[in-house]
């Protein structure tokens, strides 16, 4: 985000305080209890020990990338932009659902209390007992905390997270006197069956209540609000889990000895599991302590709403900023920096969620189960990150973690099918919106990000190479130069090819163009500080040559020198070696010993469709790396085209350009029936032109009548790029085609 990092240790911790305590214990102690009974208490006891062995991982997370997003940051760090969205939303609906979850426990406290309190004052109650009442609370208290995020950046909700710890306290010391002055053999004894259902049981208990450990994860996904985040985020998770635990483990044991009647805590929790903390507390404290246990519910589901509220957004936000959510959800309010559109639309899927939905239990134990997956993926990711950076070892907290995690969420999703159900569709909604919408705008964009962030590729496990065929010592300094642009930052890899003819007749004087190539090629990678490696071929035919070195390096991208176009047959035969690679194909044409640092000015000329945007938001974000550039999109179009459609079409190109840059840019819309003299005038007055080319199937041209016509009436750095052919699914070119190919403006 772009606003100030606000957030100190207090701050951060009371967000994750606010979003663990109470909420949960008061809405799931009762079913923990008539699930297995006392030994609801060790429940919870292993949920804490799951949620502190997840924290190392997250803390060992939060140290390498302190941004804001969580565990959606960390999967898209480590793992895939497919996988990243797909954790990203899941945490998102966890959190939404959670939210859910606490603005009707919001309701029915409030509603509980009210029944109780309107009585007394003579008045009726019989309007609290319709659904709509309950709704009307649960969509108010959202809606006023939505506002307030909106009007902040603060996490806010401090006064009330501090008042509920208050009460808390004051629950647990009353207990303790009582607990002095009674018999402990005889509290002992109410213990008994500690576990009433046997291991299920209590295996089914730690999966319904795991949801009241969560919160101390929405501390990672506001690490961009934090300051010094690597020290403060892992403290303020600690900090948060550990005061829940000090506060929930006494609690439990006070509510199952001196709260509990002479049958059992178990038969009190059975026969009403919502009102058990209230009941148990008014035995041992009267009405005061059923007064206490209403407002400190009331304040308990307040502080959990908007921590989640908070949580959510921000990673909407992380989500809408790399594409993998629509690109508005990203947008900041301007004179308050705050996420307003993701703030907004997390409090309406909430709103929507309360209203359309009157029985959130099986999504409640949905939200569990989201969370146990999600904090193994963590894990995953942690364990990932060590070893791709070189930190060798057995992760013995990240592999036991994810063990448990998986574990206890494999038995809830077949404790509670309803959960995996719920799971299901959601999922099935995402995937559908990612494959259709998303996924175009979220690979260029990880494009963009994976050719800036020299630890991005490497982190993920990808080391690509760059095959560069040098026949021409001229053009040998300036190849390499654009190479090393090229090539993926931290772990791309350049190959070096010269390939003989077995057939010259001056061998000598092959074998010195070689050297001289090498040397030429050395000498400028020196330059760029990277090492390259080199191999030396000699075959028959060099064009089929560097194909079968291409494929049998699996190179992701090829890039090919172009000097001396339509001479000696070279455009039919590089056109046979593009339609032949299964790569990304770069080709340079370009002055002896030219340096794309020169290059500041870049003219990309945009032919309508998506074919080549990967590979040019790659490339633009690699020229990004170096020096400021300016570029310049330009699209030419008919001059009879009609308003309303230039309109549209101007739209869809600069949505298209921002995706695509990743420097300083304008848009240029040219109307002219000549577009080869209108590009041709303004890649005159650039340093660079970068276009895209058709790739042909064997035999069909792929060059293209205008990138000829350009590279033969200028003599200014050229570099035209083909995107792989089996990378490219359809739905990469659904784009502007589709969206105008219709209308016939594309031709």
């Amino acid at each position: 985000m772009n606003g100030e990092r606000h957030l100190g240790l207090f701050g951060a911790t009371t967000l994750g305080v606010g979003a663990i305590v109470g909420g949960g214990i008061l809405a799931l102690a009762g079913i923990a209890f008539a699930t297995t009974g006392p030994s609801a208490i060790i429940a919870f006891a292993l949920n804490g020990v799951i949620a502190c062995l997840t924290i190392v991982s997250f803390a060992q997370l939060a140290r390498r990338f302190p941004e804001s997003g969580g565990t959606y940051t960390y999967a898209k760090k480590v793992l895939s932009i497919e996988v990243a969205f797909v954790v990203g939303w899941v945490v998102w609906f966890a959190s939404i659902v959670a939210g859910v979850l606490y603005a009707i426990g919001f309701a029915v406290f409030l509603s509980e209390g009210l029944h109780r309190l309107l009585p007394l004052l003579g008045w009726p109650v019989a309007w609290l007992d319709r659904p709509i009442i309950a709704t009307i609370i649960a969509v108010g208290a959202t809606t006023s905390y939505t506002i307030l995020l909106l009007r902040r950046t603060a996490a806010g909700g401090r006064t009330v997270t501090i008042g509920k710890v208050v009460v808390f306290v004051v629950l647990l010391a009353a207990g303790g006197w009582v607990w002095i002055g009674e018999s402990p053999a005889e509290l002992l004894g109410r213990l008994s069956p500690f576990v009433s259902a046997g291991p299920v049981g209590l295996l089914q208990a730690m999966g319904y209540t795991f949801i009241a450990l969560q919160g101390f994860d929405l501390i990672a996904a506001v690490s961009g609000e934090v300051k010094d985040p690597v020290k403060t985020v892992p403290r303020a998770m600690y900090l948060s889990l550990g005061i829940a635990l000090t506060i929930y483990l006494p609690l439990l044991f006070l509510l199952a000895t001196v709260g509990s009647p002479e049958t059992g805590i178990t038969t009190l929790a059975t026969a009403s599991p919502e009102r058990l903390v209230a009941d148990a507390v008014e035995r041992y404290m009267g009405s005061a302590g059923y007064w206490l246990v209403i407002g400190a519910g009331v304040l308990s589901m307040l502080s959990a709403l908007h921590a989640n509220l908070f949580g959510a957004s921000r990673v909407a936000f992380a989500m809408a900023r790399d594409r993998t959510l629509p690109h508005p959800i990203g947008r900041m309010h301007g004179s308050r920096g705050t996420p307003a559109v993701a703030v907004v639309a997390t409090g309406a899927m909430v709103v929507t969620i309360v209203m359309a939905v009157g029985n959130v239990a099986a999504a409640g134990a949905a939200s569990s189960l989201i969370f146990l997956i999600s904090f193994a993926t963590v894990h995953w990711a942690a364990i990932l990150a060590r070893r791709r950076s070189g930190e060798w070892g057995t992760p013995i907290v990240p592999i036991l973690g994810a063990t448990l995690c998986l574990g206890l969420a494999l038995f809830q999703a077949f404790a509670v099918p309803e959960a995996g159900a719920v799971i299901a569709l959601w999922l099935a909604i995402g995937i559908t919106l990612y494959l259709t919408l998303l996924a175009p705008s979220a690979r260029l964009a990880d494009a963009s990000a994976e050719a800036r962030d020299p630890d991005l590729a490497r982190l993920r496990g990808r080391s690509p190479l760059v095959l560069v065929p040098i026949a021409n010592p001229e053009s040998a300094a300036s190849l390499v130069d654009v190479a090393a642009t090229v090539r993926t930052p931290g772990s791309g890899r350049i190959l070096l090819l010269s390939a003989l003819q077995n057939s010259d007749e001056n061998a000598d004087v092959a074998l010195s163009n070689a050297q001289a190539i090498l040397g030429e090629s050395l000498a400028r990678s020196l330059e760029s500080s990277f090492a390259p490696e080199t191999l030396f071929t000699i075959a028959s035919d060099t064009w089929s040559e560097i194909a079968r070195v291409a494929r049998g390096h699996r190179c992701e991208t090829v890039l090919l020198g172009l000097s001396k176009l339509m001479k000696n047959g070279i455009e039919a035969k590089l056109e046979g070696l593009i339609a032949e690679l299964d790569a990304d194909v770069v080709i340079v044409r370009a002055p002896h010993r030219w340096r794309m640092a020169e290059a500041e000015r870049v003219l990309v000329p945009l032919g309508g469709r998506r074919d080549h945007s990967h590979l040019r938001a790659r490339l633009l974000a690699s020229l990004s790396r170096s020096s400021n550039r300016s570029v310049t999109f330009l699209m030419t179009l008919p001059t009879a085209t009609e308003p309303d459609t230039r309109r549209r079409f101007e739209h869809v190109i600069r949505e298209l350009a921002r995706e695509e840059a990743a420097s300083p840019y304008e848009v240029v819309f040219e109307y002219t029936d000549e577009p080869r003299e209108a590009i041709i005038k303004r890649a005159l007055d650039s340093d660079l032109v970068v276009m895209g080319i058709q790739r042909g199937d064997r035999g069909q041209p792929a060059l293209g009548k205008l990138p000829l016509a350009i590279a033969q009436e200028t003599d200014l750095p050229l570099i035209l790029i083909a995107r792989r052919p089996n990378r490219s699914p359809r739905l990469l070119r659904t784009g502007l085609t589709d969206r105008f190919s219709t209308r016939g403006i594309l031709r």
